[in-house]
């Protein structure tokens, strides 16, 4: 038998190592997520007041966190041609190409109707700068013990919500958006 070339034979080396080498994983991890799109509801009604509006970044999804004094609310979430204001109506223009509309069944003032979340920025709930899926969380208002939240989000992604009671007499309900299907 023939001996082959020494360029050909490394040649014929690195293609085989190509067809046989696994292919490089890519940087956005597996997550594994099933939510789905379709709307999320719970119906209790609570008088526990929201308290606080808050975000965070995480490898597979971004997440909106609404703090409240007490026992965790009931909500609705789902996606809407237009997320509307309470008590009036208005439309809320949110940046995205999907809108999440989250109506949570608690209020935003006390029983003595004081306020107990006043946003800083009604249309910039909180610094969404450099969210993978988020774009703006706006302000919808708070009527007759139910408050409304608007999320723009880049796209129709899966979603899913829940509520965590943490220490102090604070509970809390979660929304994640995927970051993609």
């Amino acid at each position: 038998m023939k001996k082959l070339p020494a360029w050909l034979a490394v040649l014929l080396l690195v293609l085989g190592l190509g067809l046989v080498a696994p292919s490089t994983a890519s940087a956005a991890p597996y997550c594994g997520i099933t939510w789905g799109s379709q709307a999320k509801t719970k119906s209790l009604m609570v008088q526990s007041p929201i308290i606080n509006v808050r975000s965070g970044r995480h490898a597979c999804f971004d997440r909106l966190v609404v703090d409240l004094k007490g026992k965790a609310p009931g909500y609705t979430v789902r996606y809407v041609k237009t997320v509307h204001a309470e008590g009036s109506g208005k439309a809320i223009p949110l940046r995205g190409a999907a809108d999440l509309s989250i109506t949570v069944r608690a209020p935003a003032y006390n029983s003595a109707g004081k306020a107990t979340y006043v946003p800083k920025n009604r249309k910039e709930l909180v610094n969404l700068a450099g969210y993978r899926t988020f774009r703006q969380a706006a302000w919808g208002g708070s009527f007759e013990g139910v408050t409304t939240i608007g999320l723009g989000v880049r796209a129709r992604l899966p979603f899913r919500v829940f509520t965590l009671k943490g220490q102090n007499n604070v509970s809390m309900l979660v929304i994640d958006v995927a970051h993609r299907w």
